[in-house]
């Protein structure tokens, strides 16, 4: 018998063969990120039930599959590798393997020798970045998969990153977009994504194969594919399988099963993490640095005192906050809630909730800032609109007014303010990554 264990960034694969090469057990699963208990778990069910004599040749591999495969001294084969392998076996005269995980993206040419494309450290495009898609159209994936089936149109996402496609996705969600269209319309940039991204120009066609979970279980992402690429690809008979068939076939060390789960639970009792030293040594030096802190701080009212008021909305990428200020520079009332994908309904909430409890207290003006700044501006009529680094400067010099530096780290965005002789001298932000 022989068993192939593909253990990947989100999942784990177990195959187990006769000696004909017949699958006689499978299994496809998340690990959440509990490797060594699920794997252990594995191993324990296929001596048991599987293996008259608990000995097998076994192999690993997976992304997350070597420090498993180095703790139990069984052999390690590199996934793509393993996948060329069973290709070759499975399905001869394959030219292309497209194949999406959970945080990476492949693409393996086997025509004319082999050669590999993959993503590097950015996740973008593969499963991860499908299941926060998944997760702001509030669906399952097998909903969103049948919702793109009856996609009308398709609008442009981003699919490098997800907290941008998120910035793409929500405007047009507030706007009334179909979730239909943004289905369809996410899966053609996870195409357009991996395709632009990995083959750099390099034409993809005669036989291709589609394998992942991604393309195995959503059938519109692989018509995405098609219909980018302008071909038919094939999502081949166990196409999960793979990697772990792939380990399976190579697999030449005769292992005893039955004492892998052991080996497992030593190896993680004497594994041990590089940590850095903490940030206060004891709860002196803790209180020291509240107090520092806490001296500059704005004085406290609440509006039920104020009969005048100035109100201050940032209307973030993610978030809404808002700042009510009498006109002694008194912080009357304050607010930060995610803005849910829809700025409008969080600011309208709150100043309905506003009027009611504090009718006595006017507003004599406001200003708004942030990404959502027009949109709050003309939707409430808000007095000014102001630049974001010049509202962070404002309230920075009120606090400290000899403030030389500024850093804000927001939902998408991160800012570097230099100050110099009471002005803005330097701006440094992120650009294409968030």
């Amino acid at each position: 018998m022989r068993v192939g264990l593909d253990i990947g960034s989100t999942t784990i694969k177990c195959v187990v063969l006769n000696d004909a090469g017949q699958i006689v057990y499978s299994t496809y699963e998340r690990h959440f990120s509990h490797i060594l208990e699920k794997g252990r778990a594995l191993l324990e069910k296929v001596a048991a039930e599987y293996l008259p004599d608990g000995r097998a040749y076994l192999a690993i591999s997976g992304s997350a599959g070597m420090g498993l495969a180095d703790s139990c001294k069984v052999p390690f084969v590199q996934e793509v590798f393993a996948t060329r392998v069973a290709a070759n076996r499975l399905a001869p005269g394959t030219d292309c393997i497209i194949e999406l995980g959970g945080e990476d993206a492949k693409i393996l040419f086997l025509t004319n020798g082999t050669e590999v494309r993959m993503n590097g450290s950015c996740a973008g495009g593969t499963g991860a970045f499908i299941d926060q898609m998944v997760t702001l159209l509030k669906m399952g994936a097998d909903e969103m998969d049948k919702a793109a089936q009856a996609a009308t149109r398709t609008y442009t996402i981003a699919s490098r990153c997800g907290v941008f496609a998120k910035s793409d996705i929500q405007p047009l969600l507030n706007q009334g977009a179909e979730k239909s269209d943004l289905a369809a319309s996410i899966f053609h940039a996870v195409a357009s994504q991996a395709i632009t991204g990995l083959a750099k120009g390099r034409p993809i066609s005669g036989n291709v194969l589609y394998l992942g979970g991604p393309l195995t279980f959503m059938s519109c992402l692989r018509d995405a594919f098609d219909s980018v690429l302008n071909i038919k690809g094939v999502c081949p008979e166990n196409s999960l399988l793979y990697v772990a068939m792939g380990a399976a076939f190579c697999a030449e060390h005769e292992v005893d099963l039955t004492t892998l789960p052991e080996k497992l639970q030593a190896a993680a009792a004497q594994h041990s993490f590089e940590h850095l030293p903490p940030l206060f040594k004891n709860e002196g030096e803790y209180t020291v640095f509240k107090k520092r802190h806490s001296k500059e701080s704005v004085a406290i009212g609440t509006p039920a005192e104020a009969s005048e008021a100035f109100i201050g909305i940032d209307s973030g990428s993610t978030t809404i906050k808002i700042a009510v200020m009498s006109p002694d520079g008194k912080l009357l009332d304050s607010f930060y809630q995610s803005n849910k994908g829809n700025p409008v309904v969080a600011v309208r909430n709150y100043l309905t909730d506003f009027y009611t409890k504090y009718p006595h207290c006017r507003l004599l003006a406001g200003a708004v800032t942030g990404y959502g700044e027009d949109l709050i501006r003309h939707g409430f009529g808000v007095d000014y609109g102001i630049v974001e680094t010049m509202a962070h400067f404002y309230a920075a010099q009120y606090l400290e007014p000899e403030v030389d530096f500024i850093l804000d780290i927001g939902g998408q965005d991160m800012k570097c303010l230099k100050i110099h002789n009471g002005a803005i001298d330097n701006i440094f932000l992120n650009e294409a990554c968030s």
